[in-house]
């Protein structure tokens, strides 16, 4: 096991995530199952507010970004813990206040906030919108006055620097959906001084996910520090500046800089600034201390591949299929059938989904056979958010790991709940006898 994952180690040949083995959690909860560490998640969320403590003279908002994984018992568990929360719908804001977070630390970002998530937030009373266009702006201008309030806003302005990372997770180009661009950004502002239903409160920028290399993010902050600076010139005096997520995690075999390594040169920046710091991690608060738990059903042995058909698939954890992403793939019994003298071979991890494209992982050299249990790691983010019912497949288990105990978070998904919504057409007698009537 690599150092990512310290919280999931062998003990007698036999994975255990804490002090609780895998093969007790498949007996207890079934398969597949995303399983996580309660000390894991409090570990990564506590090397955050650690480092953040230290370097500034003002307490720094964590806002977990909750498109990660937004299960309940882990959004309570990081409000528990002081977390703020940046959401991107009226449905997380949802999960985030049933899970006992506080609205005044919830941002709100995203480029489609509707009339309805927008007076929703409003009335919660969230600590700010991260504006993302002219026409946004003035919608929540329109909406606060219809309601007498004052929304608090921010700008979410796109610096056009390149993140480095995939492109479908790059949010911080001209060429991206997201946010206002650096040029608009002065004029709206000014606008938004003279709209009489907002309030200003700061600035927002986030340039994309899996961030291995610190630089790109420190150039963005340099950028809205400046801008930051000609704002304060024309009398708009900023209270924070939010720069975001994106650190990203090891999955393979990653140079992943620490959380000290990778924020220093942005707080270097804000050393002596009076604007408190939000940032918004997500992935790397999550994404390793999750994974997903998985058993062979059928090997097939081929003249050019062999393939291992589990019973997790892409609806299950949907990454490797949408952005060809890796996860470790190990055995939970770490000498698989040690007593029947079992070859390693290069296997094909498939799931069951009638989709080419339905596969955890490829070319991994394992010695498995049916019924074998498999962890698929770094599974904690992006994999139950992501998760859907193609194939009319019930959604996993979840279950949270905490020492010695296991807590059942999520029951499996009924196959009669995924129907349970939608009804038959009328008869041919029925609709003759409505006629009729």
């Amino acid at each position: 096991m690599s150092q990512a994952h310290p919280f999931f180690i062998y003990r007698n040949d036999i994975m255990h995530v804490e002090a609780v083995s895998l093969t007790e959690i498949a007996a207890t909860y079934g398969t597949p199952c995303y399983v996580y560490s309660h000390a894991a998640l409090t570990a990564a969320y506590d090397n955050y507010r650690r480092v953040l403590q230290g370097a500034l003279n003002q307490a720094a908002l964590i806002c977990y970004a909750v498109k990660a994984n937004s299960n309940l018992a882990i959004l309570n568990l990081f409000a528990r813990l002081g977390a703020g929360f940046d959401i991107v719908s009226g449905g997380e804001l949802s999960r985030v206040l049933a899970a006992g977070g506080d609205p005044a630390k919830i941002v709100f970002s995203g480029v489609g906030k509707s009339s309805a998530e927008i007076t929703q937030a409003l009335q919660a009373g969230i600590h700010c919108f991260n504006v993302e266009s002219a026409s946004e702006l003035e919608r929540i201008d329109r909406i606060a006055g219809q309601l007498g309030l004052k929304a608090p806003i921010s700008l979410r302005v796109n610096p056009d620097v390149d993140p480095k990372t995939h492109p479908y997770i790059s949010t911080g180009l001209k060429s991206n959906k997201f946010g206002v661009s650096f040029e608009e950004a002065l004029p709206l502002y000014r606008r938004a001084r003279q709209l009489p239903h907002l309030s200003i409160r700061g600035i927002d920028c986030h340039i994309g996910s899996q961030l291995l290399d610190p630089s790109p993010a420190t150039e963005a902050a340099e950028k809205i520090l400046g801008l930051v600076d000609m704002l304060a010139a024309e009398g708009i005096v900023l209270e924070h500046i939010d720069l975001g997520g994106g650190m990203g995690i090891r999955y393979r075999d990653e140079d992943v800089p620490s959380v000290d390594d990778y924020l220093a040169p942005i707080l270097a920046l804000l050393k002596g600034r009076r604007e408190k710091l939000i940032i918004e991690p997500g992935r790397s608060l999550v994404g390793n201390a999750g994974l997903l738990l998985s058993r062979v059903e059928i090997t097939k042995q081929g003249s050019e591949k062999n393939f291992a058909v589990v019973d997790a698939a892409m609806n299950d954890l949907m990454r490797p299929a949408l952005y060809d992403a890796w996860h470790d793939i190990v055995p939970v019994h770490s000498h698989s059938a040690p007593s029947k003298n079992v070859d390693t071979l290069v296997w094909e991890i498939v799931g069951p989904i009638c989709e080419t494209g339905d596969f955890l992982g490829r070319q991994r050299p394992l010695a498995l056979q049916e019924n074998d249990l498999l962890a698929i790691l770094s599974a904690g983010a992006y994999g139950m958010t992501m998760s859907s019912n193609y194939n009319s497949r019930p959604r996993a288990a979840e279950v949270m790991v905490d020492g010695h105990r296991s807590h059942l978070i999520r029951q499996r998904e009924q196959i009669s709940a995924l129907y349970a919504g939608e009804s038959l057409l009328p008869s041919a007698e029925a609709e003759a006898k409505d006629a009729a009537q």
